[in-house]
Order: C-alpha cells, then sequence, then structure tokens
C-alpha cells in the first residue's frame, strides 16, 4: 500500500535529560474490553465489567452493541474491583444488559478490528439488516476470514464480493453453525470472531485453520480462556485437541464479574523508556498469570539489556544503561512490533524481527511505515519478507509521521526520549487504545506517572 502522510499538528516528543523513574498506571486492556463486552451482550443473563478501557476502540464496540438493543449502563464506583481482586479498587464500572439482538442498524467500526471482526457473526443473530461501515482505512483491511465462514455457516452477507467493508449482514435471529475452514494466517481475529459467538449457534462452531502459520496465538488463547470463564465448552489444540481446530458447544453464556487486567502491550513504550535511558520504571497490578501477548514484555525486554521483577508493588523493570540488539521471531506478538523496533533502532548492535509478515494489514503497513520513519531520521532499517532487519546508526531529529496508527506514535515517542527535536505527528491517534498517552508519557518523565 501508499503510505500518505496526514497533515496534522505536530507533538514534539519529550527528550528524557536523565534516567526515568516513575509508576505508571496503565489503563485497562482493549483486547479484553472488547472481547467481554461481546461475550456479556451474548450472555443469559446481566453482567458487570470493572475497570473497563475506556478508548475509541472500546467506544466504538459499546456504541456498536447499543445500536443493536444491548443496555450498557456506565457507573464510577470507588470501589469497583471484584471481590477478591488483586487490582487497585474504584474507577469504572459497565453493567451490561443482554437482550434480543435487533436490526436494522448501521454499525460505525472506526479502524476497530475487534469491532469490524468480531460484531458480524454477533450480527447473524440479529433480527433484521445489519450494515457495517467504518473509517477508508477500515475498507482496505481484510475480513474475508469471517465473511466466508459466515456465508459458509448459513449466513447472507452483501459485500460486493470486496472481501471488506462496507457490507451488510441480514440477520435471521439465528444461525446453524457446523464446521467451517478458514484461512486466518492473515489475523487471529478471524478464528476469535468465530468462537465467541459459537455458544449462541444451534451447532455451535468448529473453526479449522488451513494455511499458513497463525500469528498472534496469545489473543486466541486468551479467545478461549474469557469463552471458558464465562460458561462456554471449548476444545482447542491447547489442552490435547486436534492442531489448528477449535470446537465450540452450543449452550447459555453466564452473566460474570470481571475485571480488566491492565493492557499489558500499552505498558510497552513505559518499560522502553526505562530500558533506553537507563532508569526505573514500575507498573502496578502487572498480572502473575495472563494470556495477554504483551506479558512476553518482560523475556524481549530483559534480553535486550534490562532486569525485572514481579512484585506486590507490580511488574519493576530497570534497564541497565545498555541497550542489545535481538534476533526475534515476534509472529505470537505482532503488536509489540513498533516498540521494539523503535528500542532497536537504539541498540548497540544489529536486530532482526521476523515472523510478522500480517503487519502490512494492520492499522497501517506497520512495516514499510517502521522503514520509512525510523530511516528519514538516519536509521539503517531494511524489509524482509516477513519483518524488519535494524542496523543501528546516529539518529537525528524529525517529523516521525504515525499514519492514524497509534502504535507508530507511541514508537516515535520512545525514539524523541533519546534523540532531540523528534516530532510526532497526530499523536493524537494514541486516543484509539491508549487514551491520554501524552499526559501519562509527560508525568512518567516528571516522576509521577500519572
Amino acid at each position: 500500500m501508499t503510505l500518505n502522510p496526514v497533515s496534522t499538528p505536530l507533538w514534539p516528543a519529550p527528550y528524557a535529560t536523565g534516567a526515568v523513574e516513575a509508576t505508571v498506571q496503565v489503563p485497562g486492556s482493549k483486547s479484553v474490553t472488547n472481547r467481554a463486552l461481546v461475550l456479556a451482550a451474548l450472555a443469559a443473563e446481566p453482567g458487570w465489567l470493572r475497570r473497563p478501557l475506556r478508548s475509541r476502540d472500546t467506544v466504538l464496540m459499546a456504541e456498536a452493541l447499543r445500536t443493536l438493543g444491548v443496555g450498557i449502563e456506565e457507573t464510577v464506583s470507588s470501589d469497583s474491583a471484584a471481590p477478591g481482586s488483586t487490582l487497585a479498587k474504584g474507577g469504572e464500572a459497565w453493567r451490561i444488559i443482554p437482550s434480543g439482538l435487533r436490526g436494522p442498524a448501521t454499525v460505525d467500526v472506526g479502524n476497530a478490528g475487534t469491532v469490524m471482526r468480531f460484531l458480524p457473526p454477533l450480527a447473524t443473530l440479529a433480527d433484521g439488516d445489519i450494515r457495517f461501515d467504518g473509517d477508508p482505512r477500515s475498507y482496505e483491511r481484510p475480513l474475508h476470514g469471517v465473511i466466508d465462514a459466515l456465508r459458509a455457516l448459513g449466513a447472507r452477507i452483501d459485500d460486493d464480493d470486496r472481501g471488506s467493508l462496507p457490507m451488510t449482514v441480514h440477520g435471521t435471529g439465528s444461525l446453524d453453525g457446523g464446521t467451517v475452514e478458514i484461512d486466518a494466517s492473515s489475523s487471529s481475529q478471524f478464528v476469535s470472531a468465530l468462537l465467541l459467538s459459537a455458544p449462541r449457534y444451534n451447532q455451535g462452531v468448529e473453526v479449522r485453520h488451513i494455511g499458513p502459520r497463525l500469528p498472534s496465538m496469545p489473543h486466541i488463547r486468551m479467545t478461549v480462556d474469557m469463552l471458558r470463564r464465562v460458561g462456554a465448552q471449548v476444545d482447542e489444540p491447547e489442552s490435547g485437541g486436534e492442531p489448528n481446530v477449535w470446537r465450540v458447544t452450543p449452550g447459555a453464556l453466564l452473566g460474570r464479574d470481571l475485571t480488566v487486567e491492565p493492557d499489558l502491550s500499552n505498558a510497552q513504550p513505559f518499560l522502553a523508556a526505562a530500558l533506553v535511558t537507563g532508569g526505573r520504571v514500575v507498573v502496578p497490578d502487572w498480572p502473575a498469570h495472563t494470556t495477554q501477548p504483551g506479558d512476553r514484555l518482560r523475556e524481549i525486554f530483559t534480553t535486550m539489556g534490562g532486569s525485572c521483577e514481579l512484585t506486590e508493588a507490580g511488574l519493576v523493570f530497570t534497564g541497565s544503561g545498555r541497550v542489545h540488539g535481538i534476533d526475534v521471531d515476534l509472529g505470537e506478538v505482532g503488536e509489540l512490533t513498533p516498540g521494539i523496533a523503535a528500542v532497536a533502532a537504539l541498540a548497540d548492535g544489529e536486530s532482526v524481527l521476523r515472523g510478522v509478515a500480517h503487519l502490512r494489514l494492520h492499522e497501517t503497513d506497520r512495516l514499510a511505515a517502521l522503514t520509512k520513519e525510523i530511516n528519514e531520521l538516519g536509521g539503517d532499517v531494511t524489509e524482509t519478507a516477513d519483518g524488519l532487519r535494524i542496523r543501528p546508526r546516529p539518529l537525528h531529529g524529525g517529523v516521525f509521521h504515525t499514519y492514524d496508527d497509534h502504535r507508530m506514535a507511541t514508537a516515535g515517542a520512545i525514539l524523541g526520549l533519546v534523540v532531540k527535536g523528534v516530532e510526532i505527528e497526530n499523536v493524537a491517534t494514541t486516543a484509539k487504545t491508549l487514551p491520554d498517552f501524552p499526559d501519562l508519557w509527560t508525568g512518567m518523565l516528571d516522576g509521577t506517572g500519572q
């Protein structure tokens, strides 16, 4: 695709004059919040979602569900953690009240992959036509895996044979379900999308992935784990099932009281700040056990020169003052690539990031965008068939374009910590998953982390 920078206000990326020392309270996980909203909307009884992330993607999901008739009541509580939770008290709590899904309706997906992929399977259960539309970039993102699979399961969808938005799902109130083969190599969300609504299909669903290696497997594990927590029966490869096959049995889903974990992928720029400045950052409420792909940052950033410890205060990450190159397969954690690429551009040796060809189909072509933007600051990045090769060189200031991609913006901010004069174009795009990022970032440098 062609990269087209947008003319928007520039944000001078703060430059760190010394080692960063801060505690940063990272907002809730987008991936958990949006999966939980879908499951609660399909449940047989009301449920609670506590400390959800409020960002563009999650607001789009909540508004889409409201459009389909789901009740979502928002409250602010001084004690919004579930009983027995280790998470800090306080924050938002949403009560989700399921009802009969209805149309006709129009859903705005923005450029949120979870909304454009998770909701068409749910829309087949609505009584009426549901039209899906979104931002211009959403038209370029692949949906064929979901569209073709739903048609094979008995749904009627009009997309003018594009395999992408805009499209209309003709809901009939039910779907037979059954067995379907898909190629989900361009997005693991194709699998998650079908699994989330599967318990409500008459026969459930058996999803068989055929094709190259599946990316972002931790996100499928998250989907399976969350389905089981609301009472669904799921057979999957990692519990002894057939490779690349997932089976969901039809049945009622329970309304649960769920507290959302911090978004560990969104903790990346703050941990990177400690790594590249030789500082120390604490992220409270880091879970000891999680399906979030961001948890792998502990291993990756330790290999690149840091150290970490999980304590009662949270994850304590400390930089050593040296940043090392890395050769790593990021196929399961592709969303971490922009931040890792930024750190690698500041390392003392070459890095090779592999297994992420699918990033060419994300919010922007992330491989092309990272190559272009880092090189325009003086870097030496080349694209490979499935990733990036990064040879560190002295960098200089300049404009770092984001292409409406939140992770491009945070990657530029990481570089700006140690490279004077970096200006981020459209830092507001971080609101997609990390609201108030500029304030969190400057607060971290003030030592407050707030």
